[in-house]
């Protein structure tokens, strides 16, 4: 049996994925257990769980691979420098020590971090590295449900790449066409998450969930001055208005006085109309890039399938319109799109494309539900929470799932831990925090009272698969909450001419639907549809909570407070059970209520 450890490491999301035989058997992100948000180390805890998963040691494993090819990522940072100089010679002599030092010679520095897992691993020769875009389109083809599929990936930049559209078929896989570094929807996106105070590389999906409050009053500027987009989608920044190419942030002044305001202060400046314009043009300059690029595609291929990765495929809100326009007759996008999933990409790139070995026939979708990481069987559970001192019952599976049931329809927040951990950013029914979508008042309680976060945040709805189309304008799979669509026009609440009138975060408090607490100001919602074969439990909590109520969905949204990484163990759940106004922890069998528990 062939062996394959797939690791992304030293920029962000680090990640360790296993294959055996083609099989995806176990995948992680280094965060879930170091508890930093992005992690970008070397991903140790990560390689240390997928080898206990598949039984091997280190030494056992028959190649190494890692996502991306640093002399590739030296050459452009060289001549990007020669390129811009003398611009940029601060950045340039910041980062040229730790490439000398460091990271010219990874695979000596990833040795050196492998025979720490193992003392017996001795042969350098194991490692390979792959390119960073092949590695995404490998994760989004090869576990897609396609025989042939068109490939696009998108984020900021690999090694030169930023945009990459690839076809596959059975185990071939070639990239065609390319965008380079410094044209970037990823760094475009970002550009604008930094101008409106959030963080970049965490907090685009901010700028994606602030769009619907505002009108993309800056569209035309931007396509004016900052891009120059084709009709096929391919596009070039104007760089008079960056800095990210050669300075040490994303934007400079010119940026600032185009749009008539400096970059937000997110400790010190409230978010104001402007912002929510702002987002809201960038959003729709993103759609535009992203439909013209697929349009372009599905004409050059003439393919019904189209997959996709990269950090800008995590942009639900494109996804959803690229399938409402019926470019492609199905999508299917890969849920760690970002660079943690680059170590699975790595690794099934190896199989397929160098060792050359067929995908699995009849295809399917080969990431088993995303549901790749820990699992915790009820007697670890108890040892643990009897460890914490947590006050707790046990029950029988069926009158646990009756019991959460009945509390989320009585507006309960639950806190959901079954199952094997997710990989990727979205919480997809193992570690999520559960609600009654029913109710006007659980988005603010959620925001405020349980994540600690922004109060324009949407959340998502998990909903039956069978059922989706009676509720949402959608009748496709959306396993990894990576579609939006809008909620059906027999469940809406249409708004008077008052409320019409509001503007930005005035507009959150008007009740548009039947399931107020998923359906976003636009009337939009980010669906995930749960399936009997890769959920159960899950999909039988959704059938009793629609027995109760004739509603067959929940709200669903990660296990964590805002700045800290999914929970991952017992005692993230607990602590993070503990640390909020939840009311409920339901993990494994076991059934913990807040009111019981001796306060810590």
């Amino acid at each position: 049996m062939t062996s394959i450890l797939g690791i992304s490491a030293y920029y962000h999301d680090s990640a360790a994925a296993l294959i055996l035989d083609g099989k995806i058997i176990a995948a992680a992100q280094e965060e879930r257990f170091s508890r930093k948000k992005h992690d970008s180390s070397y991903p140790f805890h990560s390689v240390e769980y997928v080898l206990k998963e598949a039984r091997l040691k280190l030494s056992e494993i028959d190649y190494i691979v890692f996502y991306e090819k640093p002399f590739l990522k030296f050459e452009r940072l060289l001549e990007t420098y020669l390129a811009f100089a003398p611009k940029g010679f601060k950045s340039f002599s910041m980062s040229m020590p730790i490439w000398l030092r460091e990271k010219l010679f990874q695979k000596k520095m990833l040795f050196n971090e492998l025979k720490i897992h193992d003392k017996r691993f001795q042969d350098i020769n194991k490692i390979y590295f792959s390119e960073h875009h092949f590695s995404h389109a490998a994760s989004a083809f090869y576990p897609s449900p396609f025989e042939k599929a068109a490939i696009l990936t998108l984020d900021g930049v690999g090694e030169w790449a930023t945009t990459t559209v690839a076809y596959g078929e059975g185990r071939d896989l070639e990239i065609s066409k390319e965008i380079h570094f410094p044209h970037s929807i990823g760094l475009l996106y970002s550009a604008f998450t930094y101008y409106t105070g959030f963080k970049v590389n965490s907090g685009e999906y901010k700028v994606m969930g602030l769009a619907p409050y505002g009108e993309p009053k800056f569209k035309n500027l931007i396509l004016n001055k900052l891009i120059d987009l084709k009709d096929d989608g391919t596009f070039r920044l104007n760089m008079d208005y960056f800095d990210y190419a050669t300075g040490l942030k994303m934007i400079n002044e010119k940026f600032s006085k185009l749009f008539g305001q400096p970059a937000r202060n997110s400790q010190k400046d409230l978010l104001t109309q402007f912002h929510m314009d702002v987002a809201s043009s960038i959003q729709s300059v993103t759609e535009e890039i992203v439909l013209r690029l697929a349009k372009s595609i599905a004409k050059d291929h003439n393919s019904k399938n189209l997959c996709m990765a990269g950090g800008v495929a995590l942009n639900c809100v494109a996804n959803g319109k690229i399938l409402k326009e019926k470019i492609f007759e199905n999508i299917w996008i890969q849920p760690a799109a970002g660079d943690a999933g680059g170590a699975l990409g790595a690794a099934l790139a190896l199989w397929h494309k160098e060792l050359k070995k067929e995908r699995f026939s009849p295809f399917k979708d080969e990431m088993q539900g995303s549901y790749l990481g820990p699992s915790f069987n009820d007697n670890e559970i108890e040892k643990h929470l009897i460890s914490l001192g947590a006050t707790y019952e046990k029950f029988s599976e069926e009158d646990l799932l009756k019991i959460t049931a009945k509390e989320l329809s009585q507006e309960k927040t639950i806190g959901w831990f079954q199952g094997r951990m997710e990989f990727g950013p979205r919480a997809l029914g193992a570690r999520s925090i559960i609600a009654d979508p029913r109710s006007d008042k659980m988005q603010k309680i959620l925001n405020l009272k349980v994540k600690f976060r922004e109060s324009f945040r949407p959340f998502a709805p998990s909903v039956i698969r069978e059922d989706l189309s009676k509720w949402f304008e959608l009748d496709s799979d959306s396993p990894y909450m990576l579609l939006v669509a809008n909620v059906h026009k027999t469940i809406r609440k249409e708004m008077t001419n008052e409320e019409k009138k509001l503007f930005g975060i005035d507009k959150l408090n008007i009740k548009r639907s039947d399931i107020p607490a998923v359906t976003h100001v636009d009337y939009s919602a980010r669906i995930q549809t749960v399936h009997e074969d890769t959920n159960l439990k899950y999909y039988k909590l959704l059938q009793y909570f629609k027995k109760i109520t004739n509603c067959p969905i929940i709200v669903n949204t990660s296990f964590n407070v805002r700045g800290e990484p999914i929970v991952c163990t017992i005692q993230n759940a607990y602590k993070c059970f503990m640390g909020t106004d939840l009311d409920m922890l339901v993990c494994g069998n076991f059934i913990l209520y807040k009111d019981k528990q001796r306060s810590q």
